[in-house]
């Protein structure tokens, strides 16, 4: 019987409940998913312990929490290392531990959707903004292989600080949104990874999709709406597409893994998460 959960603020209208619980179906598994709301009015390390006491198996964490729940845990795996954030946390052999799953999460929606892209590991791409999205999208796609992997954000210290992260072989240029509106033909993977079009169509997109190379992916980490504007002008030049929620439900995979072992097949989840999306 899993005991699984999700802690953060607010919480009520997550999607993660339906999520895991169909994961624990699809596996064939009993189990349940349950919020932990936690507001920034009560006391936090008293509510851990008071989730810690439940048997629970394991638990995911959303903000504000993910820097937060990094004292309360015996471990982190490399990655939550490296992004100094956490948003898995698993019960094991009377200890806690804590992972990120976003990074490995979008890798493995891009390879569902686009196989092809990591037949080159030298294809460029551009990540727009610097915050903790942007550092897990750019960890991963450099622990893959991916060499040219370049960050435009408005601040160039925190764009600096993810390039960082790197390996060895890596070649990553940092500069600004404007500079990234006059070479955005240069890259075959464009990630707008900031917050500009949640819940909004009609905002402007960060950067202005004119000239972009054929046959480029380009990808909003933004779910509601599930075509930003960003979206829409892309498909107008042309590109193909990659849809925020997908990034949601692959993360997800990746955390039920952690817990149970079983990789799951997402089966017919994406459509059926996206006709949930539309609906609302």
């Amino acid at each position: 019987m899993y005991q699984l959960g999700l802690i953060g603020y607010p919480i009520q209208h997550s999607l993660s409940p339906w999520i895991h619980h169909r994961l624990l179906d699809n596996a064939g598994l009993e189990g349940n998913y349950r919020l932990f709301e936690i507001s920034p009015e009560e006391d936090f390390a008293e509510k851990i312990q008071e989730l810690k006491s439940k048997e629970i198996k394991g638990f995911n964490v959303t903000v504000p929490y993910k820097q937060k729940i990094i004292p309360y845990l015996d471990g982190l795996d490399s990655t939550a290392e490296e992004m100094h954030a956490v948003n898995t946390v698993i019960h094991k052999n009377g200890k806690w531990y804590g992972y990120n799953t976003d990074g490995i999460g979008y890798l493995r929606s891009l390879k569902h959707a686009y196989p092809d892209f990591f037949n080159d590991l030298k294809n460029k791409v551009l990540i727009l903004g610097a915050g903790g999205a942007a550092r897990a999208l750019f960890y991963a796609l450099s622990q893959k292989g991916f060499v040219n992997i370049d960050i435009a954000n408005r601040t160039l210290k925190k764009a600096e600080d993810i390039a960082q992260l790197g390996n060895n072989n890596s070649n990553t240029n940092v500069f600004t949104i404007e500079k990234a509106n006059e070479c955005l033909h240069n890259y075959d993977l464009i990630i707008q990874t900031t917050s500009v079009g949640m819940k909004s169509f009609g905002l402007k997109p960060i950067v202005t999709i004119e000239r972009l190379k054929k046959d480029v992916i380009v990808s909003d980490i933004v779910y509601q709406p599930i075509v930003t504007k960003f979206l829409q002008d892309a498909e107008e030049h042309g590109a193909r597409l990659l849809f925020g929620h997908t990034m949601l439900l692959y993360q997800a995979q990746y955390a039920f893994e952690i817990w149970t072992n079983k990789r799951i097949d997402l089966k017919d989840m994406e459509n059926e998460l996206l006709a949930i999306l539309e609906g609302r």
